[in-house]
């Protein structure tokens, strides 16, 4: 498969404490990969790094095999959603998705019809009038995806994008962002700490501790043969508590 991004030996310090530990991996071209962990493992320090907001201390980052280690982030050719959605309060659907698009010279002409196609493929065109707090939170996040995707990345960073929603409305996210990657045929990397969403999004899963990276690979190799200790406690009894809490909730009703 082509190859997207690669990171090489990236080192993180923060005065005597190691964020990353010289990690490596390699992205495919438009691969859905998750980078899953707990609090503190280095996952959002490392997308951090990868949109260019945080320095590091060593390593290489390629994308399309150019170096971009030490570009700036409007020059790395990615997007970034984040956990808090930063939407504009005061700005309606359409003015949010628009508002990036009127600092690049070669867009700003067509700013409008360009965020109305993607308010349209993300499934928001009867709200485009609407503004932030007459929105759900998931239409909230789906207006942030909008207007990371009106720039047209070639890859889309997600930080825990949903963990202020609740259940239901995180199970119907997950299935909108598959669908909208699918549309744009976009590479996504997921940075998140819930196990269920890495597993049922991914095409492959990176597990972190302490920053490392002690398994990459499919969801389903890393629950069946998970590489030591520390990811079949984190990852695979957590997932099988779940399906066995849902299988008991089946039975119950029966």
């Amino acid at each position: 498969m082509e190859e997207k991004l690669q990171v090489s030996r990236l080192i993180k310090t923060y005065a005597d404490k190691t964020v990353l530990n010289g990690i490596n991996f390699t992205v495919h071209n438009g691969e859905f990969l998750s980078v899953l962990g707990p609090s503190g493992c280095g996952k959002t320090t490392l997308l951090r790094i990868l949109i260019g907001i945080e320095p590091f201390d060593s390593g290489h980052i390629q994308k399309d095999g150019e170096e971009i280690s030490n570009l700036p982030p409007n020059a790395r050719g990615m997007g970034i959603v984040f956990q808090n959605y930063a939407l504009f309060p005061n700005m309606s659907v359409l003015q949010n998705v628009m508002y990036p698009l009127k600092f690049q010279p070669k867009l700003k002409k067509n700013a409008k019809s360009i965020a109305l196609d993607i308010i349209e493929k993300v499934g928001l065109t009867e709200h485009i009038g609407k503004k932030p707090n007459k929105l759900s939170g998931g239409q909230q996040q789906r207006v942030a995806i909008a207007r990371t995707l009106a720039l047209s990345p070639d890859i889309v960073l997600f930080d825990e994008p949903m963990s202020a929603l609740d259940a239901a409305n995180r199970v119907a996210l997950r299935k909108e962002i598959k669908e909208i990657q699918a549309k744009f045929g976009i590479t996504m990397i997921y940075i998140t700490h819930d196990q269920e969403e890495a597993f049922s999004m991914s095409d492959r899963v990176i597990v972190m501790d302490e920053g490392n990276i002690v398994q990459m690979d499919t969801p389903y190799e890393v629950y069946h043969h998970p590489a030591n200790d520390y990811v079949e406690q984190f990852v695979t009894c957590h997932l099988k508590e779940k399906i066995s809490s849902i299988q008991e909730s089946v039975g119950g009703v029966r």
